[in-house]
């Protein structure tokens, strides 16, 4: 593995900036200090540039196996990586399911060939594999999914009695989708009767809206007080439910974490007329004032953790009326560059950023040496240039469904280097190596 020396880089990390060099020997962080005289196989003069631990992104859904027309492991690790995502959670809602251990493994050993990420994959509950469940490896795994709403094949965990048996009997974090069911289901049953087949995307809300959100991550907040579980609510999405949350108990002593996804940071219910089924997502993106309450309750430090919930879909299925358009939307490529935009906006810090998208994903799911800028840690960086505007457009997209929600936008700052545990995978807008990442490991007991 060649040697790496970053000379005269702006560090951004545990809440501080710096200017210093940086020098890699063996995939690790060997020495961080000012004008370090060292000998490396590679040198990048960054001076001007900035260097932030590489995002780890809690929740993603490559499609592979049996989705592979949508997107794979491959195609959207490389997105990952071009977009400064050094490492991914993977959701288990695959074809097959992925709700045995050895179904999990295939997908281990599926990425340990093709991700150009560091990785690891949510083992999937549903209303019967509990047995399986229990078999999870805590040191290798990053968590159990339950879908406490809508899901795909045998995944919606709608039983009472099998989640207070995985809330009461699971040892490590709980990753919970929540929206509850049977209010979806009332409302959708009320807008056919009124508007039959018409539906349309702005109605999205309105159908999975914030009662249906609130009404299931609040179940799941009750359950886990009383099992003392460790939950973790994914894309919160309404006001109402940041009062769940607790801003005054350091992150690594929370039972309890949230996060918010970049779609429900960037748009509100008012991009429906343009954007329409491009940005229908479950939980659905609802109002201004949500939006807002949401970024707020993210500097505030009640939600911990930012994250994409990439789900491609095809342009085929997004083209289609409302009832028939799958949700979901690919982010991992223009998720930290549109964090970046909101900085040059002046509502975020990059210091702020750093921590929601790479130290705080790595202490919520204690993630082994990785998620900082230290000596001894694992070398996954991302070089920025805050001052290189460039536009979304279809020949610079790459993932595998070609397109993206962002398309038209111009961001003001690009990913320049990626390096993913030690190798130097992304430079100037080119891929230099096919090196596969590496199986994330947890530090827990």
């Amino acid at each position: 593995m060649p040697s790496i020396l970053i000379k005269s880089v702006t560090i951004v990390n545990e809440n501080q900036q710096l200017i210093s060099d940086i020098f890699i020997k063996d995939g690790i962080i060997e020495q961080i200090d000012k004008h370090l005289d060292k000998k490396a196989d590679k040198e990048i003069n960054a001076e001007g540039l900035y260097l932030f631990p590489g995002c780890i992104d809690d929740q993603v859904h490559f499609r592979e196996p049996g989705l592979t027309h949508k997107a794979d492991i491959y195609t959207e690790s490389r997105a990952a990586v071009a977009g400064g995502i050094t490492s991914f959670m993977e959701m288990p809602n695959t074809i097959p399911n992925t709700l045995t251990q050895e179904l999990l493994e295939d997908k281990y050993q599926l990425a340990s060939q093709t991700s150009l990420a560091n990785y690891s994959f949510f083992m999937g509950a549903s209303n019967n594999n509990l047995e399986e469940i229990l078999k999870t490896d805590t040191q290798y795994v990053c968590g159990i999914k339950v879908f406490m709403g809508s899901s795909t094949g045998d995944m919606l965990v709608d039983n009472e009695k099998t989640l207070e048996a995985i809330f009461s009997q699971t040892p490590m974090l709980i990753a919970a989708h929540c929206e509850d069911e049977a209010t979806i289901k009332i409302n959708l049953e009320k807008f056919k009767q009124q508007y039959g087949e018409k539906i349309i995307p702005e109605m999205h809300p309105l159908i999975r809206s914030a009662g249906a959100c609130y009404q299931s991550s609040s179940f799941a907040v009750q359950l886990a007080k009383k099992y003392n579980s460790r939950l973790h609510i994914l894309h919160i999405s309404t006001e109402k439910e940041i009062g769940l949350f607790d801003n005054t108990i350091p992150l690594k002593d929370k039972r309890i974490t949230a996060e918010a996804c970049i779609h429900h940071l960037w748009f509100s219910d008012t991009d429906y007329k343009e954007k329409g089924n491009w940005i229908k997502w479950n939980p659905a993106i609802k109002t201004e004032q949500d939006q807002d309450a949401i970024f707020k309750a993210v500097l505030d430090g009640y939600i911990d953790v930012i994250a994409t919930d990439h789900a491609p879909q095809t342009i085929e299925e997004k083209s289609q009326p409302y009832l028939q358009a799958p949700s979901g939307g690919p982010l991992v490529q223009h998720a930290l560059v549109a964090m970046l935009e909101f900085y040059h906006r002046g509502k975020i810090t990059l210091e702020k950023i750093v921590e929601k998208m790479a130290h705080h994903p790595a202490i919520c799911f204690q993630v082994e040496k990785r998620g900082f800028i230290r000596e001894g840690y694992w070398a996954d960086l991302v070089l920025v240039d805050l001052n290189k505007p460039w536009t979304v457009k279809k020949e610079n997209i790459l993932y595998k469904c070609g397109w993206s929600p962002f398309e038209g936008q111009r961001f003001q700052s690009a990913v320049h280097a990626t390096i993913v545990s030690g190798n130097l995978v992304f430079e100037k807008e080119k891929f230099l190596a096919a090196i596969p990442g590496k199986r994330l490991r947890f530090e827990r007991n």
